[in-house]
């Protein structure tokens, strides 16, 4: 499996393997193993973050995964090998394959004009919403630099937890 086939993968059914928005986080650890925490700031405080290499997933405090987030930026992209049977993959895909790649899988999509400006374009897939942001460096093409479907948006049961 490329590169290409795993976004356009992800675009077509909003998941990664065993990982999709609303995922049980205990089954997603099952099935990758563990992933390490992205300290931000000095408290430890929910949700969190994860990365499984150039995967980052958000978690609630009720253990649902909320955010998906594969940077592919990078000269070459990490991910666990389960859902995508590899775990390295040459990075910075261009526009027109990514584009190319969605329409070979059948995959509609269409201009996302929220996340599209200054030096950033950016599509969504019609099916789960995912958006692909591209950097448009100096004289050059756009670069995919972010892929992700929108965040889980849950009434958290943690949160009204009798203490």
């Amino acid at each position: 499996m490329e590169l290409l086939d795993v976004l356009a993968e992800l675009a077509r059914s909003g998941r990664l393997g065993p990982v999709e928005n609303g995922a049980a986080w205990d089954q997603v650890t099952a099935a990758l193993g563990e992933p390490w925490e992205v300290a931000i700031g000095k408290r430890r405080s929910w949700p969190r973050l994860f990365a499984y290499d150039d995967l980052e997933l958000s978690v609630c405090r009720c253990q649902k995964v909320t955010l998906i987030c594969l940077q592919t930026w990078r000269d070459v992209i990490n991910l666990p090998v389960g859902p995508v049977g590899r775990d390295r993959f040459p990075g910075q895909p261009k526009y027109a394959d990514v584009i190319a790649s969605l329409d070979r899988a059948g995959c509609a999509w269409q201009p996302y004009t929220p996340l599209t400006f200054d030096n950033q374009c950016a599509i969504q897939a019609t099916s789960f919403g995912v958006i692909f942001v591209f950097e448009i460096p100096d004289g050059e093409g756009p670069i995919l630099n972010v892929v992700g479907p929108p965040p889980h948006q849950h009434e958290c049961p943690a949160t009204h937890a009798a203490p």
